[in-house]
């Protein structure tokens, strides 16, 4: 069932994003498209309450449940981000916008970018840590959690893993394409939200 519902999320979510993306901009109907944008956040709500409930009907803990909280952690660590970049596509496209310029950059620009997103894996990670820390308090059996802590551990690794590519700018920047100065900070898209 968890498996099930973490998909129709995942669809949901594509589904609020172009039906709140069209309203804007295809409709020019903006206070729509912002409401439907900000159905958003209720998909990852029920999806939380869903899981909590088959936890409490006495469901196994399993590795749908970590990753549910997995899910809700890079939502609410990269969602907003998604959003933006795309709402700042969608207004080039269909709302006359300027085209988005590149955010990540070059030396400097880009170790900023990358660390930027590496935060966001990490809000991604404490969230998904503390649902899943949430879960095991729950359920309250040592003897059936361990695939809870196992995805603690899985969502540490991947932050661990997404630092040491931070890591790699730093320690070799990029460099800018000849005859573009390394040192203009790129035009942040998406800032139309």
């Amino acid at each position: 069932m968890i498996v099930t519902l973490i998909v129709i999320c995942e669809v949901g979510f594509w589904v609020l994003l172009a039906a709140g993306l069209g309203a804007r901009y295809v409709l020019k109907m903006p206070r729509l498209g912002v409401g439907l944008l900000l159905l958003e956040p209720l998909l990852e709500v029920v999806l939380l309450v869903a899981t909590a409930i088959d936890l409490k009907n006495g469901a196994e803990p399993s590795w749908t449940h970590g990753l549910a909280a997995l899910y809700i952690g890079y939502t609410v660590g990269h969602g907003h981000r998604t959003v933006k970049w795309l709402d700042a596509k969608a207004a080039h496209r269909f709302g006359g916008a300027p085209a988005p310029k590149s955010t990540a950059g070059y030396g400097k620009a880009r170790v900023a970018y990358e660390t930027k997103l590496w935060l966001g894996t990490v809000v991604g990670a404490v969230t998904a840590s503390g649902l899943l820390l949430l879960a095991i308090a729950y359920v309250g059996d040592s003897s059936r959690d361990d695939s809870l802590w196992a995805w603690i551990s899985q969502a540490w690794r991947i932050t661990g893993f997404h630092g040491l590519v931070v890591l790699w700018y730093v320690v070799f920047p990029t460099k800018a394409p000849e005859g573009q100065d390394e040192k203009d900070e790129p035009v942040e898209a998406g800032k139309r939200l």
